[in-house]
């Protein structure tokens, strides 16, 4: 049933892909990507403005199945993905959401999974747009480029495109992730012990103005 609804927006081109893009980011099973390969198979000049439409539709997609998360919960993922899936990036959200958003940005965990989960969870709605539009757009353009500058050829290398984005973008994802997550602590800790430097003198002024009152 759903790969005959692929066939049927793959007729209409670019706006199938845009169409098909916004539902992967809401709640279809079947990732766009699959569309956007067999489109830029017929077509490999157009793969870059195939990539930029299938992107926009994904970040338009991405607000929707946050608050179809937030308004039916979990339990409408259920009815169309496999439960290992569900369970799996929830695993993955309760410990670290950003990285989470990231990394299902191009795993075989569907993105939809992430964009309800957020909304079920309460993850804030800029940040779930903003690190979509991160791991989103090195997907869709990463597979858009193979395919302008190989041609059909890029067929055989687009299967390995999660692989080759998990292998040199993630790491330094994580990373800047982990080096912020460490100044926030820092901050936070400067700021609790300059707390009882400044409380002192307020005491020592209070003590003072009961001194002079007596």
């Amino acid at each position: 049933m759903f790969q005959d609804v692929v066939k049927f927006l793959e007729d209409f081109g670019p706006l199938g892909l845009f169409i098909h893009a916004f539902l992967d980011a809401v709640i279809f099973p079947i990732p766009a990507f699959f569309l956007q390969v067999s489109l830029s198979l017929l077509n490999p000049t157009t793969a870059i403005w195939l990539a930029t439409v299938g992107y926009i539709g994904c970040l338009l997609g991405t607000p929707v199945g946050y608050y179809l998360g937030k308004i039916m919960g979990k339990s409408v993922l259920y009815k169309f993905l496999k439960k290992e899936w569900i369970d799996a990036a929830t695993e993955k959200f309760q410990k670290n959401g950003e990285t989470a958003i990231l990394i299902g940005s191009f795993t075989p965990i569907p993105f939809k999974v992430f964009t309800i989960l957020s909304g079920c969870l309460n993850f804030p709605l800029w940040r779930l747009v903003g690190y979509a539009a991160i791991g989103r757009g090195l997907k869709f353009y990463i597979v858009g480029l193979l395919f302008y500058f190989y041609g059909r050829a890029a067929e055989s290398m687009v299967k390995d495109v999660s692989l080759y984005i998990f292998i040199g973008a993630v790491p330094i994802v994580v990373l800047y992730l982990i080096i912020r997550k460490r100044r926030s602590q820092k901050k936070a800790l400067a700021e609790q012990q300059s707390e009882p430097v400044l409380s002192e003198p307020l005491k020592q002024t209070e003590s003072t103005t009961v001194q002079i009152d007596s």
